[in-house]
């Protein structure tokens, strides 16, 4: 980390890993930021055959893992997750049954439940009870999903070195009101702010390209053909000047028009160049603002498809890299994971949850596997 050092998380909140005292006007702001703004179905960039992708005007639904539990009784999930964590040992299986099958806000009314019944901070007892990456599982389903992605932004920043690609998963995927959100949560969470602790932690064009998403003021819905063309030719000239100016202009318009605007764009492009945006990208540019770049471009296309992308490098060419694969799992969970299951299986072959059975063991696999919600015919 470089830059000014900041202190460790300095405000706790309710319904938070590491709260222990319940705020009435915290609890309310952050209620408020968990409530999801309206989603319309809009149009998506599918992956044609031979890898090419090509526009689809048809409205596309996506559907998250995790649903509301029926006939939920947050009191008798309390005094059950009780009972698991009594003693020396716990009843985990018991923590996976009821943490994974319950959506978030019923989690947090469970933790509110808990707190009073009990006196004490479910999350405290999940961090004192559980360890490795199973902790980090059960601990992070009890975020409020703007606190988490303000979770795990602190922490890619805070320590030695940053961790680029989770502000690229994060800052390249989550809408206006996301990111609004996520800004609101990052500053009750740390008393910082986010937009800073970017700015110190990261350089150049990359860093200005992030500092661009992260102000959420990408346009919504806004088609301009003419300006389309116009807006391919400066993405061409980037390309091939490569200068700090035409990084910036390129940048600029990948950052802020409108998704819409962005599929006419690429396809003019496509018909400037004869060649596919992301190719062009990655032949003229290196480094975390190519990697950038793409992941705006693939998100704008496919989000589901790029989070399977992401989740089939983490499990093959990193090893098995468990932060990224706990992140995506539990952040997309409620929005667009059943989607990105279904992405996965058609891109390479074997399921999602074939692959985490692999890779992952014990609890901690039960708990991924919970959440991936697949079955013995996905295997």
């Amino acid at each position: 980390m470089t830059g000014s050092s900041r202190s460790k998380e300095s405000t706790r909140i309710p319904g938070n890993p590491g709260s222990n005292t319940h705020d009435s006007e915290t609890l309310a702001a952050l209620r408020t930021l968990a409530t999801p703004a309206a989603r319309a179905p809009v149009p998506v960039m599918r992956l044609a055959e031979g890898g090419a992708f090509k526009h689809s005007c048809k409205a596309v639904q996506v559907q998250g893992t995790i649903f509301p539990a029926p006939n939920f009784n947050p009191i008798m999930d309390a005094q059950m997750l009780g009972g698991a964590l009594q003693g020396f040992g716990c009843d985990k299986d018991m923590l996976i049954d009821i943490l994974t099958q319950r959506c978030n806000a019923q989690r947090l009314m469970i933790a509110e439940a808990y707190q009073s019944m009990y006196g004490r901070d479910l999350i405290g007892d999940l961090k004192e009870k559980l360890s490795d990456h199973f902790k980090d599982v059960m601990v992070g389903l009890m975020y409020l999903p703007p606190s988490y992605d303000a979770h795990e932004l602190w922490h890619a920043m805070k320590g030695v070195g940053t961790e680029e690609n989770c502000l690229i998963d994060i800052l390249a995927s989550r809408t206006n009101g996301e990111i609004f959100q996520m800004r609101e949560a990052y500053c009750l969470q740390y008393s910082s702010n986010l937009q800073e602790d970017i700015y110190s932690e990261t350089s150049g064009h990359f860093r200005d390209t992030l500092m661009n998403l992260v102000q959420g003021t990408r346009e919504e819905g806004y088609t301009d053909p003419a300006m389309a063309a116009q807006d391919a030719m400066v993405l061409w000239e980037a390309c091939q000047q490569k200068t700090g100016e035409h990084k910036t202009m390129l940048q600029m318009i990948l950052c802020n028009k409108s998704c819409q605007q962005l599929w006419l764009v690429f396809q003019e492009f496509q018909n400037i160049s004869g060649q596919d945006i992301v190719d062009a990208i990655n032949e003229c540019y290196d480094g975390y603002f190519q990697e950038l770049l793409v992941a705006i471009v693939l998100c704008v296309r496919d989000k589901p498809g790029y989070f399977a992308y992401r989740l089939y490098s983490a499990i093959h060419d990193f090893g098995f890299h468990n932060k990224t694969i706990i992140r995506i799992l539990i952040a997309r969970s409620e929005i667009d994971l059943m989607t990105i299951r279904k992405r996965y299986k058609e891109r390479y072959g074997k399921s999602l949850f074939h692959d985490i059975k692999n890779c992952a063991s014990g609890h901690y696999e039960k708990a991924l596997l919970a959440i991936c919600a697949g079955d013995a015919e996905d295997y």
